[in-house]
């Protein structure tokens, strides 16, 4: 059985692949969903968006794709694009096989591990022998089937129920307001109007 470095948290939701890669390794984001993640890499095979290298950036030229990136240099590694594009169709039959929406699907872990190193040899002059040394690697790649968001239903707000001591409160302020309002009017009653037009408010029952 093959062994991988990360389990799943949810193995029911989730599938895997995993390959050898003997070419240049993308530096791609991990947290892609899948179609857009096929969709990138093959943009890249095309040419229409690069990869950004970051580090071990020596001696990699400079292009304008970079800048949606954040940076100024870039590749477009159409072997190893490929080589994902097939362990991303690979992962997406796993789940197929699994029940899963393929369309759900978001990449949870991405992982290159470095392999062995192969040796060639190249022969030179006076008795020379040089190695060409090649640097593969191991990919492997978790998808997990992204849970869909329920909107929480709306509670009714209940009434609160309020104490007869409360009420009681309640009525006895309202009551006192009351009578505040009748003694605030009888003192303007005594008053009268001053003006014609404090006079006309007066008849029309403004002020009672």
């Amino acid at each position: 059985m093959v062994r991988y470095s990360l389990n799943p948290e949810k193995p029911m939701i989730s599938c895997k692949s995993r390959g050898p890669i003997f070419v240049f390794t993308l530096r791609t984001l991990v947290k892609l969903q899948a179609i857009k993640a096929t969709k990138y890499l093959k943009d890249v095979t095309l040419q229409k968006q690069c990869v950004p290298v970051r580090r071990y950036n020596g001696g990699v030229g400079r292009c304008a794709q970079a800048k949606q990136w954040g940076c100024t240099q870039g590749r477009w590694p159409k072997k190893s694009a490929e080589f994902l594009l097939h362990m991303l169709k690979n992962a997406e039959s796993n789940a197929e096989l699994k029940g899963l929406d393929v369309d759900s699907l978001v990449t949870e872990h991405i992982q290159v591990n470095k392999a062995p190193k192969m040796r060639r040899w190249t022969y030179r002059a006076h008795g020379c022998i040089n190695p060409y040394m090649s640097s593969p690697c191991h990919i492997e790649m978790i998808l997990t089937e992204k849970e869909q968001i329920v909107p929480k239903p709306e509670e009714v707000a209940q009434k609160k129920k309020i104490s007869q001591k409360k009420l009681k409160k309640q009525n006895l302020w309202q009551g006192s307001k009351f009578s505040i309002k009748i003694n605030v009017i009888k003192r303007k009653k005594k008053k009268g109007p001053i003006c014609p037009i404090h006079l006309i408010g007066y008849h029309e029952g403004q002020i009672k």
